[in-house]
Protein backbone atom coordinates (compact mmCIF):
# COMPACT_ATOMS: atom_id res chain seq x y z
CA UNK A 1 0.00 0.00 0.00
CA UNK A 2 1.40 3.63 -0.50
CA UNK A 3 0.45 7.02 0.25
CA UNK A 4 1.32 10.11 -1.37
CA UNK A 5 2.02 13.21 0.68
CA UNK A 6 1.87 16.82 -1.47
CA UNK A 7 2.73 19.00 -1.15
CA UNK A 8 5.78 18.14 1.62
CA UNK A 9 4.95 18.09 5.23
CA UNK A 10 7.60 19.17 7.60
CA UNK A 11 9.49 16.08 9.02
CA UNK A 12 8.56 15.62 12.46
CA UNK A 13 4.99 15.62 11.00
CA UNK A 14 6.23 13.18 8.37
CA UNK A 15 7.71 10.79 10.94
CA UNK A 16 5.01 10.55 12.80
CA UNK A 17 2.45 9.72 9.63
CA UNK A 18 4.70 6.62 8.82
CA UNK A 19 4.28 5.54 12.56
CA UNK A 20 0.73 5.84 11.64
CA UNK A 21 1.12 3.90 8.28
CA UNK A 22 2.81 1.38 9.50
CA UNK A 23 4.32 -1.12 6.90
CA UNK A 24 2.53 0.94 4.38
CA UNK A 25 5.12 3.35 2.04
CA UNK A 26 4.54 7.01 2.28
CA UNK A 27 6.60 8.94 0.15
CA UNK A 28 6.55 13.14 -0.24
CA UNK A 29 6.72 12.55 -4.41
CA UNK A 30 3.69 13.59 -6.44
CA UNK A 31 5.12 11.86 -9.39
CA UNK A 32 4.36 8.50 -7.80
CA UNK A 33 0.41 9.04 -7.81
CA UNK A 34 0.13 6.69 -10.16
CA UNK A 35 -0.03 3.64 -7.89
CA UNK A 36 -1.26 5.77 -4.96
CA UNK A 37 -3.69 4.20 -2.86
CA UNK A 38 -4.32 7.15 -1.25
CA UNK A 39 -2.82 10.99 -0.95
CA UNK A 40 -2.60 13.35 1.48
CA UNK A 41 -2.77 17.16 0.91
CA UNK A 42 -3.96 18.87 -2.79
CA UNK A 43 -4.78 16.96 -5.50
CA UNK A 44 -5.03 18.53 -8.91
CA UNK A 45 -7.14 17.81 -11.97
CA UNK A 46 -3.66 16.34 -13.78
CA UNK A 47 -2.39 14.67 -10.37
CA UNK A 48 -5.81 12.67 -10.38
CA UNK A 49 -5.49 11.63 -14.19
CA UNK A 50 -2.83 9.87 -13.19
CA UNK A 51 -4.11 7.76 -10.50
CA UNK A 52 -4.85 4.24 -11.37
CA UNK A 53 -5.60 2.98 -8.15
CA UNK A 54 -6.47 5.75 -5.44
CA UNK A 55 -9.10 4.89 -2.78
CA UNK A 56 -8.58 7.97 -0.42
CA UNK A 57 -7.76 11.82 -0.16
CA UNK A 58 -7.70 13.40 2.41
CA UNK A 59 -7.34 16.98 2.38
CA UNK A 60 -5.47 19.53 4.71
CA UNK A 61 -8.63 22.08 5.15
CA UNK A 62 -11.93 21.56 6.42
CA UNK A 63 -13.27 23.66 3.51
CA UNK A 64 -13.84 22.13 -0.19
CA UNK A 65 -15.19 25.07 -2.35
CA UNK A 66 -11.47 25.45 -3.58
CA UNK A 67 -10.88 21.68 -3.55
CA UNK A 68 -13.00 19.67 -5.39
CA UNK A 69 -13.54 20.09 -9.43
CA UNK A 70 -15.75 18.12 -11.30
CA UNK A 71 -13.31 14.78 -11.84
CA UNK A 72 -12.68 14.63 -8.47
CA UNK A 73 -16.57 14.67 -8.03
CA UNK A 74 -16.95 11.95 -10.57
CA UNK A 75 -13.98 9.42 -9.26
CA UNK A 76 -14.83 6.83 -6.62
CA UNK A 77 -12.14 7.64 -4.04
CA UNK A 78 -13.63 8.83 -0.70
CA UNK A 79 -12.71 12.19 0.16
CA UNK A 80 -12.34 13.23 3.99
CA UNK A 81 -11.68 16.95 5.14
CA UNK A 82 -10.80 18.50 8.59
CA UNK A 83 -14.46 19.58 9.92
CA UNK A 84 -14.72 19.24 13.75
CA UNK A 85 -11.33 20.71 14.60
CA UNK A 86 -12.38 24.40 14.65
CA UNK A 87 -15.81 24.00 16.32
CA UNK A 88 -14.96 25.48 19.55
CA UNK A 89 -12.83 28.20 19.07
CA UNK A 90 -15.11 29.62 16.14
CA UNK A 91 -18.14 29.90 18.73
CA UNK A 92 -16.20 31.54 21.51
CA UNK A 93 -15.88 34.30 18.37
CA UNK A 94 -19.67 34.62 17.35
CA UNK A 95 -20.09 34.60 21.27
CA UNK A 96 -17.42 37.23 21.37
CA UNK A 97 -19.57 39.11 18.53
CA UNK A 98 -22.66 39.08 20.26
CA UNK A 99 -21.34 39.91 23.86
CA UNK A 100 -20.06 42.82 21.97
CA UNK A 101 -22.89 44.00 20.32
CA UNK A 102 -25.51 43.11 23.06
CA UNK A 103 -22.87 44.83 25.75
CA UNK A 104 -22.05 47.88 23.45
CA UNK A 105 -18.44 46.86 23.65
CA UNK A 106 -17.27 47.81 20.31
CA UNK A 107 -19.08 51.73 20.97
CA UNK A 108 -17.08 51.32 24.65
CA UNK A 109 -13.72 51.45 23.01
CA UNK A 110 -14.13 53.77 20.44
CA UNK A 111 -15.06 55.98 23.43
CA UNK A 112 -12.11 55.29 25.67
CA UNK A 113 -9.77 56.15 22.57
CA UNK A 114 -11.82 59.36 22.84
CA UNK A 115 -11.59 59.50 26.92
CA UNK A 116 -15.48 59.90 26.90
CA UNK A 117 -17.47 59.25 29.51
CA UNK A 118 -20.83 58.47 27.87
CA UNK A 119 -23.40 55.50 27.93
CA UNK A 120 -24.35 54.64 25.29
CA UNK A 121 -27.76 55.96 24.72
CA UNK A 122 -27.09 58.64 27.16
CA UNK A 123 -26.93 59.18 30.88
CA UNK A 124 -30.61 58.80 31.34
CA UNK A 125 -30.48 55.40 29.91
CA UNK A 126 -28.10 54.15 32.70
CA UNK A 127 -29.96 52.69 35.46
CA UNK A 128 -28.98 54.64 38.58
CA UNK A 129 -27.40 52.72 41.67
CA UNK A 130 -29.98 54.33 43.94
CA UNK A 131 -32.64 51.77 45.11
CA UNK A 132 -35.84 52.04 43.14
CA UNK A 133 -34.48 54.95 40.39
CA UNK A 134 -33.30 54.70 36.95
CA UNK A 135 -34.67 54.88 33.27
CA UNK A 136 -34.91 50.75 32.56
CA UNK A 137 -36.93 51.41 29.82
CA UNK A 138 -34.19 53.09 28.30
CA UNK A 139 -31.19 50.76 29.38
CA UNK A 140 -32.93 47.93 27.93
CA UNK A 141 -33.01 49.86 24.60
CA UNK A 142 -29.47 50.49 24.95
CA UNK A 143 -27.71 47.27 26.20
CA UNK A 144 -29.72 43.99 26.21
CA UNK A 145 -30.34 41.10 28.02
CA UNK A 146 -29.04 37.87 26.60
CA UNK A 147 -31.88 35.55 28.18
CA UNK A 148 -34.25 37.64 26.50
CA UNK A 149 -32.99 37.25 23.17
CA UNK A 150 -33.32 34.10 20.37
CA UNK A 151 -30.52 32.80 18.30
CA UNK A 152 -30.98 31.47 14.81
CA UNK A 153 -27.81 29.33 13.67
CA UNK A 154 -27.57 29.12 9.82
CA UNK A 155 -25.88 25.36 9.13
CA UNK A 156 -26.08 23.06 12.33
CA UNK A 157 -23.01 20.88 11.35
CA UNK A 158 -20.27 20.73 14.54
CA UNK A 159 -19.48 24.72 14.44
CA UNK A 160 -23.43 24.79 14.62
CA UNK A 161 -24.23 23.40 16.81
CA UNK A 162 -21.09 24.21 19.40
CA UNK A 163 -22.75 27.89 18.57
CA UNK A 164 -25.75 26.54 19.76
CA UNK A 165 -24.73 25.08 23.10
CA UNK A 166 -22.99 28.48 23.69
CA UNK A 167 -25.57 30.69 23.21
CA UNK A 168 -28.02 28.61 25.40
CA UNK A 169 -25.71 28.79 28.00
CA UNK A 170 -26.12 32.62 28.53
CA UNK A 171 -30.05 31.76 27.88
CA UNK A 172 -30.58 32.64 24.59
CA UNK A 173 -33.50 30.85 22.72
CA UNK A 174 -31.56 28.71 19.85
CA UNK A 175 -33.26 27.33 16.81
CA UNK A 176 -31.18 26.82 13.52
CA UNK A 177 -31.42 25.76 9.38
CA UNK A 178 -29.98 22.71 7.81
CA UNK A 179 -30.18 20.94 4.95
CA UNK A 180 -29.24 17.69 6.13
CA UNK A 181 -29.51 17.63 9.98
CA UNK A 182 -32.92 16.61 11.23
CA UNK A 183 -32.43 16.40 15.15
CA UNK A 184 -31.44 19.21 17.48
CA UNK A 185 -28.19 19.00 19.13
CA UNK A 186 -27.57 19.92 22.53
CA UNK A 187 -29.03 23.45 23.52
CA UNK A 188 -31.03 24.02 20.37
CA UNK A 189 -35.26 23.80 20.85
CA UNK A 190 -35.34 22.84 17.07
CA UNK A 191 -33.56 22.14 13.72
CA UNK A 192 -35.51 23.16 11.08
CA UNK A 193 -35.04 22.10 7.10
CA UNK A 194 -34.05 24.71 5.35
CA UNK A 195 -37.82 26.22 3.66
CA UNK A 196 -37.54 27.45 6.83
CA UNK A 197 -35.03 29.97 6.50
CA UNK A 198 -36.80 32.93 6.63
CA UNK A 199 -39.17 32.12 9.08
CA UNK A 200 -35.71 31.41 11.41
CA UNK A 201 -34.57 34.89 10.38
CA UNK A 202 -37.99 36.55 11.41
CA UNK A 203 -37.79 35.10 14.42
CA UNK A 204 -33.83 35.83 15.62
CA UNK A 205 -32.36 38.91 16.95
CA UNK A 206 -28.94 37.31 16.63
CA UNK A 207 -28.25 35.14 13.57
CA UNK A 208 -24.87 33.35 12.62
CA UNK A 209 -24.45 31.87 9.75
CA UNK A 210 -22.20 28.57 10.18
CA UNK A 211 -22.53 27.08 6.74
CA UNK A 212 -20.37 26.34 3.84
CA UNK A 213 -19.68 27.97 0.95
CA UNK A 214 -21.92 25.32 -1.57
CA UNK A 215 -23.14 25.88 -4.52
CA UNK A 216 -26.50 26.57 -2.75
CA UNK A 217 -25.15 28.74 -0.03
CA UNK A 218 -23.15 31.41 -2.44
CA UNK A 219 -25.45 34.22 -2.54
CA UNK A 220 -27.60 33.26 -0.19
CA UNK A 221 -27.88 36.23 2.38
CA UNK A 222 -28.46 39.13 -0.70
CA UNK A 223 -30.79 41.91 -0.31
CA UNK A 224 -33.83 39.79 -0.20
CA UNK A 225 -33.04 37.59 2.62
CA UNK A 226 -31.66 40.25 4.56
CA UNK A 227 -35.28 41.72 4.86
CA UNK A 228 -36.31 39.04 6.17
CA UNK A 229 -34.36 39.66 9.54
CA UNK A 230 -35.82 41.95 11.99
CA UNK A 231 -34.64 45.95 11.89
CA UNK A 232 -32.90 44.89 15.31
CA UNK A 233 -31.41 41.76 14.28
CA UNK A 234 -27.53 41.74 13.66
CA UNK A 235 -25.82 39.50 11.28
CA UNK A 236 -22.91 37.23 12.10
CA UNK A 237 -20.91 35.64 9.43
CA UNK A 238 -18.27 33.22 10.33
CA UNK A 239 -18.98 30.54 7.09
CA UNK A 240 -17.97 31.43 4.18
CA UNK A 241 -17.74 35.36 2.43
CA UNK A 242 -19.34 33.87 -0.96
CA UNK A 243 -22.74 33.72 1.41
CA UNK A 244 -23.38 37.26 1.95
CA UNK A 245 -22.73 39.91 -0.66
CA UNK A 246 -20.91 42.79 0.72
CA UNK A 247 -22.97 45.40 -1.81
CA UNK A 248 -26.42 44.31 -0.41
CA UNK A 249 -25.13 43.79 3.01
CA UNK A 250 -23.96 47.27 2.71
CA UNK A 251 -27.00 48.89 1.65
CA UNK A 252 -29.43 47.09 3.95
CA UNK A 253 -27.15 48.32 6.98
CA UNK A 254 -27.31 51.57 5.40
CA UNK A 255 -30.84 51.54 4.99
CA UNK A 256 -31.57 50.46 8.29
CA UNK A 257 -33.07 47.16 7.42
CA UNK A 258 -30.77 45.44 9.99
CA UNK A 259 -29.03 46.68 13.06
CA UNK A 260 -25.67 45.47 12.83
CA UNK A 261 -22.83 42.96 11.46
CA UNK A 262 -20.15 40.83 12.09
CA UNK A 263 -17.71 39.55 10.26
CA UNK A 264 -14.65 37.50 10.57
CA UNK A 265 -15.07 36.08 6.49
CA UNK A 266 -15.78 38.23 3.42
CA UNK A 267 -16.54 38.04 -0.14
CA UNK A 268 -13.19 40.04 -0.89
CA UNK A 269 -10.09 39.09 1.31
CA UNK A 270 -8.38 41.34 2.30
CA UNK A 271 -11.47 43.53 2.39
CA UNK A 272 -10.35 46.69 0.24
CA UNK A 273 -9.11 49.36 2.37
CA UNK A 274 -11.81 52.18 0.93
CA UNK A 275 -14.15 49.78 1.75
CA UNK A 276 -17.54 51.62 3.67
CA UNK A 277 -17.94 48.69 6.53
CA UNK A 278 -15.10 49.42 7.50
CA UNK A 279 -16.00 52.62 8.73
CA UNK A 280 -19.69 51.58 10.15
CA UNK A 281 -19.92 51.82 13.45
CA UNK A 282 -22.70 49.50 13.76
CA UNK A 283 -20.10 46.46 12.32
CA UNK A 284 -17.44 44.54 13.69
CA UNK A 285 -15.07 43.25 11.42
CA UNK A 286 -12.21 40.40 12.09
CA UNK A 287 -9.88 39.22 9.58
CA UNK A 288 -10.88 35.33 9.03
CA UNK A 289 -9.04 34.75 12.77
CA UNK A 290 -12.19 33.35 14.18
CA UNK A 291 -10.60 29.26 13.72
CA UNK A 292 -6.94 31.12 15.47
CA UNK A 293 -6.18 29.12 18.23
CA UNK A 294 -3.00 27.18 19.69
CA UNK A 295 -4.66 23.74 19.61
CA UNK A 296 -5.38 23.94 15.74
CA UNK A 297 -1.98 22.48 14.42
CA UNK A 298 -1.82 19.29 17.14
CA UNK A 299 -5.98 18.64 16.36
CA UNK A 300 -5.20 18.79 12.53
CA UNK A 301 -1.63 15.99 12.68
CA UNK A 302 -4.51 14.07 15.21
CA UNK A 303 -6.90 13.71 12.83
CA UNK A 304 -4.69 13.04 10.15
CA UNK A 305 -2.46 10.24 11.68
CA UNK A 306 -6.25 8.90 13.08
CA UNK A 307 -7.27 8.61 9.17
CA UNK A 308 -4.03 7.56 8.19
CA UNK A 309 -4.26 4.82 11.09
CA UNK A 310 -7.93 3.61 9.81
CA UNK A 311 -7.48 3.38 6.32
CA UNK A 312 -4.47 1.11 6.19
CA UNK A 313 -5.98 -0.72 8.72
CA UNK A 314 -9.66 -1.03 6.74
CA UNK A 315 -11.74 0.95 9.01
CA UNK A 316 -14.17 3.60 8.45
CA UNK A 317 -12.48 7.04 8.00
CA UNK A 318 -13.66 10.18 9.71
CA UNK A 319 -15.06 13.11 8.40
CA UNK A 320 -16.45 11.84 4.91
CA UNK A 321 -17.22 14.46 3.13
CA UNK A 322 -19.60 14.69 0.17
CA UNK A 323 -17.79 15.81 -3.05
CA UNK A 324 -20.48 16.92 -4.74
CA UNK A 325 -22.36 19.21 -2.08
CA UNK A 326 -18.82 20.52 -1.58
CA UNK A 327 -19.00 19.55 2.54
Amino acid sequence: MKIVIHPPVDEARLARIREAAGASAVVVNAAEVEDADAFLGKITPELLARARKLRWIQTFTASLEHYVFPELVAHPCTLTNMRGIFSDVIADHVMGFVLAFARNLHAYVRRQREARWAPVGGESDRPSMAFGAGNVAGFDRAHQHLSDLAMGVVGVGAIGAEVGRRARAFGMRVRGVDPVRKEAPEGMEAVWPLERLDELLAASDYVAICAPHTPETAGMFHRGRLRKMKRTAVLINIGRGAIVPLADLTAALEAGEIAGAALDVFEVEPLPPDHPLWKRENVILTPHVAAASPRIAERHLETLLENVRRFVSGRPLLNVADKARWF
